[in-house]
């Protein structure tokens, strides 16, 4: 006796989470999470430094940031324009979360003037959220 399968079974449907919402929540778990990981490294890696360290202070406040707008990323996931906001939010938190957090791990400040443009992405993905 042979077993038939229906051709219910063998379509292939795309998944819901595949629109932009679902993109951009996916893209909003995945920043939380790593921002709980980059506050773990943090609070652990400069235990021993001076707590006004300058590169303490930057890495802490990446890390705010960070955490931040990986939740305005789920707000982003229910706008009317979830691909620009979404957009905005993450090369915002890529260029001024990841020049601290650059800075505050290497010493090294080259990157400083991304951070001003992505605080202006930021405040954009903020103002796209309203739209």
């Amino acid at each position: 006796m042979q077993h038939r399968r229906s051709s219910a079974c063998l379509k292939h449907t795309q998944p819901s989470n595949m629109t932009a919402p679902g993109i951009v929540r996916r893209l909003a778990a995945l920043s939380g999470a790593s921002a709980v990981a980059a506050g773990a490294y943090g609070a652990h890696g400069f235990k021993n430094s001076d707590p006004d360290d300058y590169q303490r202070v930057l890495f802490e406040t990446a890390n705010k940031y960070h955490f931040y707008h990986s939740l305005a990323l789920l707000g982003a996931a229910q706008c009317g324009q979830p691909a620009v906001a979404g957009t905005l939010l993450i090369a915002g938190m890529g260029m001024f979360c990841g020049a601290l957090y650059h800075q505050a791990l290497t010493g090294n400040p080259d990157l400083r003037k991304a951070a001003p443009v992505g605080g202006m992405a930021l405040i954009a993905g903020w103002l796209a959220i309203f739209l």
